[in-house]
């Protein structure tokens, strides 16, 4: 379940993603399978093929695209989060969900 941002926010990701634009969206998450993490931010994009060449400029494997609704994404976790933030500066996204550096992931 999302929390920590506004309808106004996923209303504004939903209509970049269902436009063919990729768009990052980063939450509180929670979820027993990952323990540890706290934040997920979703890459989505309507256009599949666009998606998952992001995916592939980016090291990550789009068959992990959950693509089972009308807003395609990747969901980005630890480690690759905080690349991923870095790289398209959105500094905010870490300042506002306290994500740690991607040093802190040693690891993972």
């Amino acid at each position: 379940m999302a929390f920590g941002i506004s309808r106004d926010e996923m209303i504004r990701w939903k209509s970049t993603v269902a436009g063919g634009e990729i768009a990052f969206l980063t939450h509180y998450w929670l979820d027993p399978r990952f323990p540890g993490m706290k934040t997920v931010t979703k890459v989505g994009c309507s256009n599949l093929d666009k998606l998952s060449e992001w995916c592939r400029s980016n090291g990550l494997n789009p068959h992990y695209i959950h693509a089972r609704d009308q807003y395609p994404h990747f969901d980005l976790l630890g480690k690759k989060q905080v690349e991923v933030l870095l790289q398209e500066k959105l500094f905010d996204h870490l300042e506002r969900f306290n994500i740690k550096a991607a040093s802190e992931y040693e690891g993972n």
